[in-house]
């Protein structure tokens, strides 16, 4: 069950969710506690989240909430991710996961409402099955980086063979995300991430032996390096990676999405403030496309 106004407040502030939005979230709160179904429809999802919390699962789907208010609709998965919040917490008391460690992965919520208020002016979330992954369990921030529990696949696991690792379909890896908001992606910063990484999963999942860490995305796309400075980060970020695969499908919203805050802008508007955004429209402007990286280094 969702907590009482004034705590709900609290817990929402603790989430990170941006004070512009508590007041609305809790007098919606209050009509999703009012409610007889829509108490059930909440239980039942936060069953639904935290039933194997700690497996690996790669996400789950929340179930569609059937309402016609559209704040509501928008704000629903916000309520499910705080009713669970003392399974997970209690999860990671469990396996001795640090509080602030635990506070900062939890706190990805307050990032995502802010996301979607800076994209559409009003209290939501943005990418709710995302976060079912730090709810459940399989990621953590651990610094400027987020790492996934997660298992090799076919592909990923057949270029680690041909480069001499062991790593077959369905053993442990590693995936590796960049949070937005969170200052520069330098070496530094992403050295002490890997370094928290490996002194983090071997005491708190030490039954998991990851082989490789894993990258699935548009800043390993190859081109940026020609766009970019070499000593810029996004390219230093690069050279840490192996080439897993390489995709021949554009993800061209993929950039605009995460440079420009929202991935329906239209391409000729695109800013030129900065050398990135300069390389993310001048490429979709001349006609370009942007793909998904997919790289690893072992581990």
């Amino acid at each position: 069950m969702l907590p009482r106004a004034d705590a709900l407040a609290e817990t929402l502030l603790d989430l990170g969710v941006p004070h512009e939005d508590i007041n609305e979230l809790v007098r919606l709160g209050r009509r999703v506690t009012e409610d007889p179904e829509l108490r059930q429809f909440l239980e039942a999802s936060v069953g639904q989240l935290t039933h194997g919390l700690g497996e690996i699962r790669g996400g789950v789907d929340l179930p569609d909430l059937d309402w016609p208010s559209g704040a509501l609709q928008r704000c629903f998965p916000i309520y499910v991710f705080v009713a669970a919040l003392p399974h997970v917490r209690a999860h990671h008391r469990a396996i001795g996961v640090p509080d602030d460690i635990s506070r900062r992965t939890l706190a990805d919520l307050g990032r995502h409402v802010a996301v979607h208020r800076r994209r559409h002016g009003v209290p939501g979330l943005v990418a709710r099955r995302w976060l079912t992954l730090h709810f459940g369990g399989e990621l953590y921030q651990l610094g400027r980086l987020q790492f996934q529990r997660s298992r090799h696949g076919e592909r990923t696991a057949s270029a680690l063979a041909e480069a001499g690792l062991d790593a077959a379909p369905g053993t442990p890896c590693l995936n590796l995300h960049i949070p937005d908001f969170l200052g520069p992606l330098s070496p530094d910063a992403c050295d002490r991430s890997l370094a928290m990484a490996g002194e983090f999963f071997a005491r708190h999942h030490p039954d998991e032996k990851y082989r490789a860490a894993l990258c699935h995305s548009w800043l390993l796309d190859p081109q940026l390096a020609d766009d970019l400075p070499a000593e810029s980060n996004i390219v230093r970020f690069q050279q840490r990676f192996r080439v897993a695969r390489e995709d021949s499908e554009p993800a061209d919203t993929e950039p605009v999405q995460f440079v420009f805050g929202d991935p329906g802008l239209a391409v000729e508007s695109l800013p030129r403030r900065t050398a990135l955004e300069r390389a993310v429209g001048d490429r979709l402007r001349a006609g370009g496309h942007w793909y998904i990286g997919h790289g690893w280094f072992p581990l």
